[in-house]
């Protein structure tokens, strides 16, 4: 399959997306604040720079993108070209992430991931709710 952009259009237009304060991490930020809860972000000295880090709960959560993490839903999606790129990106992206959470519990965190796909309209106050309860009940 052939790309319908040329590779300097598809190289400036990939290098715009933004690892942090994406609108997905945003909202759950704004969420969590509005009901009391402070963070701290992208704490460079943890494992994969958490998007918030609540050291009183012990607790961090990642806002993941569906596509750059290669979730299984349908926003998860594997470009037609290039693919072999594509793939190789993905399964290292998914085993830096195993390794972040596993170094991470290990030092006593408690971690969680938020998809990118679950704050969609339809399912979004439902996983907000849940990840607030998750945060601030007593482990």
């Amino acid at each position: 399959m052939v790309d319908k952009i040329s590779k300097e259009a598809r190289s400036r237009n990939m290098s715009l997306i933004q690892s942090k304060n994406t609108k997905p991490e945003l909202l759950v930020r704004k969420y969590l604040f509005n009901r009391g809860l402070r963070f701290r972000l992208h704490d460079k000295r943890l494992p994969g720079k958490p998007d918030l880090i609540f050291p009183k709960y012990k607790t961090i959560v990642f806002v993941n993108g569906c596509f750059w993490h290669h979730h299984s839903c349908r926003y998860g999606t594997t470009p037609k070209t290039n693919t072999d790129f594509w793939l190789n990106k993905f399964q290292k992206n998914k085993d830096r992430d195993k390794q972040n959470y596993k170094d991470l519990t290990s030092s006593g965190w408690n971690v969680i991931v938020v998809w990118e796909c679950e704050l969609k309209i339809d399912t979004r106050e439902i996983i907000l709710k849940s990840l607030y309860e998750n945060i601030t009940t007593d482990r």
